[in-house]
């Protein structure tokens, strides 16, 4: 296989990714190997995704190159081939036998290239009742559980969590883990496979600790009453005077002792350990936090291992020291926008380019991955959309 234009330095340089077009945890996904490093080629289709977000501010689709290819068309799919016959890793979100219908399925392309990882982004996964069903990230947190054990009232709704617990963190992240071991598999037997990442399956995973600790009988099977999900007054959220908030996390008796000192109410805490009194205990912490500002409690427990942080926004979180100093926030473009993570000390990933385009490298992609296919098909493309 040949070497990528350039050298990336970072740990996946050399790897090459052909990611047809999708939304969501897929593009995350190749967007992490990406920033690993990677060589990855988005297939965009004619008119784009429909998702309304200006391409040049999907930051999901930064360190990429973007080539258009029609998989309707004739020759569509036989170019996508062409490059997956070039490639390591394919990664695609589909539902359940689409990309078999257009041709790019993991038969046809594993018949071409043996030694592939044929990556699969879904929520209900590639089989079972729901799996050719629509869904969102909501839905498969709520069937498995995880989104019903979050959030710090009893008698009230669940706390949605944005889309990071199921889309990213039960998707993406589970695809890239299986993608890198089948990755290394094909490296080391010269066997490709399927990698058929769900987000239902990743998600129910995630929580594997507090199915332990429910079996144990050390967490109730509903939500506000536990340790971790909003329930414990000295691990949740306090509103201070100017309308911030700070988090608490002072879970270990030692951090707990510090907390309660800075905070002030070392003498009028009722024992911790006593359940029936965590009412009282959240209600003095509340008032005591609504004393003074943001700013001001942030001042008095910073540097101190009470384990409490001021909640930021997304807009002033990299203006923060810690993430200031440490780089984890970086501009590129001018977009503000967090770093490849985690951290290598011999293969450092960087944010190398922008979000691609579509369509804008495809001259580019022929040429280094000597597909010439790729151009003719893509002026076919162009003009069928125009």
């Amino acid at each position: 296989m040949t070497t990528p234009r350039q050298s990336s330095g970072g740990p996946l340089s050399g790897v090459r990714v052909v990611e047809l077009a999708g939304i969501g945890p897929g593009p995350f996904a190749a967007m992490l190997l990406a920033d690993l490093g990677a060589d990855v080629v988005r297939v965009d289709r004619p008119g784009g995704p429909g998702l309304g977000i200006d391409p040049a501010r999907d930051l999901t689709n930064r360190n990429k190159r973007s080539v258009l290819v029609d998989l309707k068309a004739d020759g569509g799919p036989d170019t996508v081939l062409d490059l997956v016959e070039r490639a390591d890793v394919l990664i695609e979100g589909y539902r359940p036998g689409v990309a078999e219908r257009l041709g790019v399925g993991p038969d046809a392309c594993l018949a071409r290239n043996p030694r592939l990882v044929y990556g699969r982004m879904t929520g209900w996964g590639q089989s079972g009742p729901l799996a050719h069903t629509a869904g969102h990230d909501i839905g498969y947190i709520a069937i498995t559980g995880t989104l019903g054990m979050i959030g710090p009232d009893p008698e009230g709704p669940p706390t949605v969590p944005a889309n990071l617990v199921g889309d990213y963190a039960g998707g993406s992240l589970y695809l890239v883990i299986g993608v890198l071991a089948a990755l290394q598999h094909a490296r080391t037997h010269g066997e490709g496979q399927v990698v058929d990442a769900a987000i239902v399956d990743g998600t129910a995973h995630l929580a594997t600790m507090i199915h332990g600790m429910l079996a144990a009988g050390g967490w109730q099977d509903r939500r506000g009453v536990n340790l971790l999900d909003g329930g414990c007054p000295f691990y949740g959220t306090y509103a201070t005077s100017d309308g911030g908030y700070m988090a608490v996390g002072a879970l270990e008796q030692q951090f707990y002792d510090e907390f309660v000192r800075l905070l002030g109410i070392e003498e009028a805490a009722p024992a911790r350990r006593d359940l029936a009194r965590w009412g009282e205990l959240r209600a003095a912490v509340a008032e005591r936090f609504r004393s003074r500002t943001r700013e001001e409690w942030t001042a008095v427990f910073e540097g101190t291992d009470a384990c409490v942080a001021p909640v930021l926004s997304l807009r002033e979180a990299p203006g923060h020291p810690h993430l200031a100093a440490r780089g984890t926030f970086v501009e590129h473009g001018g977009l503000v926008q967090p770093a490849p993570a985690p951290r290598f000390s011999a293969t450092p990933g960087t944010v190398r380019g922008g979000p691609a385009l579509p369509g804008a490298d495809t001259d580019e992609v022929a040429h280094d991955w000597a597909v010439p296919a790729l151009v003719s098909h893509a002026s076919a493309a162009k003009e069928s959309s125009a």
